[in-house]
């Protein structure tokens, strides 16, 4: 018998009422009839409440993605954090003390699939209550920082053991696995192989001899919450890596760096009251956005198979697409210097 293709996530199963019963099974409590999906193309996320009137937030990770041990890995940072006493979110354990569950969905694939064996793993979160942090002062700029710091204390205490690396050796990786898919057009293949081939060259000149630690590695905005006591949560670890810190510090600019030098310097100096920073690393930021396409852009590849994929990316893999996406690549060169 033959595995589902790790990219064709089938969330269909993920019926209501299984989702509610494998949730009261592994936690131990009775949950009211609603459920309330959350936007969310990579996982699935559901807004639960219980009997006692207690809301949850059930996270179903997509198949494939990671493993076991990889989402392990980012439970055990967060606790990490959380005894660091950064403002992050803990999955809760279940009955005991283990916060990440696995449902088998093999029984509800029917047999002529040839479907040996598939897995949701699956964790819950308590619900918090707030909005999306939209920086308006200069000392909103230096808790965005601050956050930044506090999580790196951490970070820097420990190595991944099973995470990716923001090194020029994925970067490589990723271009290659999306020059051997012969998705780019045969006429733009040539422009994309050496618009990426003068990136990376270029990104391995600017992180030599840099120091990597642990990171949060999606650390934009939209995951930072005010919550209704004036605090600040942080959420969504699930890209933790390994890389250079200023990694968690481009994403919270408003835009290239060349237009974000005061909001820079503001989110560096709440930085550096909990860490120290190599401004030697600033020259990566446009590196690393690059890379960040790249990376999408792999990403893509990767999960055209799955039935959704092309209701959120309709125009995705045709030549109008590649074109601008050269284009896109191109711009972005020529802001790392190139």
């Amino acid at each position: 018998m033959q595995s589902l293709n790790p990219h064709q996530a089938p969330f269909n199963c993920l019926t209501p009422d299984l989702i509610a019963d494998s949730i009261e099974e592994a936690f131990g409590i009775t949950l009211e009839n609603l459920i309330y999906p959350y936007p969310s193309y990579i996982n699935r996320v559901y807004g639960l409440r219980d009997t006692d009137g207690t809301e949850y937030v059930a996270k179903f990770y997509r198949p494939g993605r990671w493993s076991e041990e990889q989402i392990q890995e980012e439970h055990h940072f967060l606790q990490d954090l959380y005894r660091g006493e950064c403002p992050v979110v803990l999955p809760l354990p279940d009955q005991d003390g283990a916060t990440l569950q696995t449902l088998n969905l093999a029984a509800c694939i029917p047999t002529t699939d040839q479907v040996d064996e598939l897995t949701f793993h699956f964790a819950l979160f308590p619900k918090i209550s707030g909005r999306a942090f939209d920086p308006e002062t200069d000392e909103d700029w230096i808790r965005l920082g601050s956050l930044a710091g506090r999580i790196h204390v951490t970070g820097r205490k420990s190595k991944t053991q099973s995470r990716h690396h923001l090194d020029a050796a994925l970067l490589k990786r990723y271009i290659d696995e999306l020059l051997a898919t012969d998705l780019i057009p045969e006429d733009l293949l040539s422009d994309f192989s050496l618009v990426t081939a003068k990136a990376l060259e270029g990104f391995k000149t600017h992180s030599e001899s840099l120091h990597n630690l642990r990171l949060h590695g999606d650390f934009h905005r939209g995951n930072i919450i005010a919550l209704a006591d004036q605090g600040l949560a942080i959420i969504d670890f699930d890209d933790l890596c390994e890389g250079p810190a200023v990694q968690d510090l481009w994403l919270l600019l408003p835009g290239h760096r060349r237009d974000s030098k005061r909001e820079l310097e503001l989110i560096l100096e709440g930085y550096t009251e909990f860490m120290e920073f190599n401004r030697e690393e600033l020259k990566l930021i446009e590196d690393l956005r690059f890379f960040r396409m790249i990376h999408f852009l792999h990403w893509q590849s990767q999960q055209r198979f799955d039935r959704a994929f092309y209701q959120h990316f309709p125009e995705w893999g045709s030549k109008a697409f590649w074109t601008a996406c050269v284009e896109d690549l191109e711009d972005q060169l020529l802001e790392m210097g190139g």
